[in-house]
């Protein structure tokens, strides 16, 4: 028995092998600090598990949970009211994760062969699942030279034959995100084609500059009936292992999606949106965020300037997200303990084999002179970390 040639095709998540290895060598009684994971150290708060706690005992266990249309309602709402985005409560779908949004929207967009815009640094899933879906990624490479950002003459430059243009502001694996200028500037070049957009906004309240968050959505009224706005609550509300996700866009769109989720996993737990509806509507809300962002602003900030003052290491300020993305590519051709060191992947290698540091390989990402490195960690853990990696690099 074998696999099917198009699963074999797609590789596994690099940065969930890279998290799980590092675990592993922990739970080895190895004394590894991890940069790898993509997901807040914080526990999700209290108030947030009550709900659901009390959702499971009122008996909500069944397939379409009580509080399912009022979610949406919610999260229309806050569309509204936060972003600028005008929504029926029927234009929001709720699936298992932002990662299982995406997923269902390459499926129900993609004919095979059509062709997808990616930025490049991206988020690991974006050509695998536009893979799956029988599309074709073309990516437009933008590198630190151009602080991680495309152009708009970019995108006009391969949007002839392409169906869909994905981005991700703040960026994973960069932190970088732009500015309402750059955004429009975009916008402007999606208009001349007919592209549609994919645009991420999952990590929107965690930004740390001065430059407030846009959703793309908003920047022309003809961008609604064209843009697909991704979301959900793993970021930030420190719900990752609750796998709730959600997208809004045109009605055609979104129950397309739902016709595919209905044959594909029905809704996610109906109890785990109960914590969904407590974490959108209980005031409580918005000091945990407050709190997560002040704390990542200070590691961020943080774990930059160490990195900076690394043999070798460049690195660009991160806008948001929980990431620095910095430029390692200085270092190839040296050999570190005993590793020679020719891309991002040895780079790695030698980090986590010579001075226990998990990092992921900016070649997962698209981006070979780069390793991401994670700042949903201690500040503690942060400088034992970069205190290694200055041993390594010295």
């Amino acid at each position: 028995m074998q696999p099917s040639r198009r699963i074999q095709q797609v590789p596994a998540s690099p940065t969930i092998g890279i998290t799980a290895k590092a675990k592993q060598m922990k739970a080895d009684g190895i004394d590894v600090v991890s940069f790898g994971a993509g997901e807040p150290d914080f526990d999700t708060p209290q108030f947030i598990k009550d709900a659901c706690i009390a959702a499971l005992q009122a008996g909500d266990t069944k397939y379409v949970p009580r509080q399912g249309a009022a979610l949406k309602k919610v999260i229309a709402e806050k569309l509204s009211a936060e972003n600028g985005i005008e929504v029926d409560p029927v234009q929001v779908l709720m699936t298992f994760g932002g990662k299982h949004a995406f997923y269902a929207a390459f499926q129900c967009m993609l004919d095979p062969g059509e062709k997808v815009l990616i930025p490049a640094p991206y988020w690991v899933s974006y050509p695998a699942q536009a893979s799956l879906a029988g599309g074709d990624a073309v990516i437009l490479s933008a590198g630190p030279e151009s602080h991680f950002k495309i152009s708009p003459q970019q995108i006009l430059d391969h949007a002839d034959d392409a169906k869909i243009l994905v981005l991700n502001s703040p960026s994973n694996p960069t932190g970088v995100m732009y500015s309402r200028a750059e955004l429009q500037a975009i916008a402007e070049a999606v208009l001349q084609t007919d592209l549609a957009v994919f645009s991420d906004e999952i990590y929107e309240k965690l930004i740390y500059g001065d430059e407030p968050f846009v959703s793309f959505a908003t920047l022309d009224p003809r961008l609604p009936e064209r843009t697909l706005t991704f979301n959900g609550l793993s970021k930030t509300f420190a719900m990752t292992g609750w796998r709730l996700g959600w997208v809004t866009g045109p009605k055609e769109i979104i129950a397309a999606m739902g016709r595919l989720l209905s044959q594909e996993t029905t809704n996610p737990v109906s109890f785990a949106q109960a914590g969904a509806l407590a974490a959108y509507t209980d005031p409580q809300g918005a000091d945990v965020i407050a709190e997560m962002r002040q704390t990542f602003a200070k590691r961020g900030q943080h774990m930059c300037k160490r990195l900076n003052e690394l043999p070798g290491v460049t690195c660009v300020k991160p806008d948001g997200a929980f990431y620095c993305f910095p430029d390692v590519s200085a270092n190839f051709g040296r050999t570190l303990t005993g590793i020679e060191v020719t891309d991002s992947m040895r780079f790695a290698k030698a980090a986590l084999d010579g001075v226990k540091v998990a990092l992921v390989p900016g070649s997962a990402f698209g981006e070979d002179r780069c390793v991401r490195l994670s700042f949903a960690a201690s500040d503690e853990q942060i400088d034992k970390g970069i205190d290694r990696l200055a041993e390594l690099l010295t």
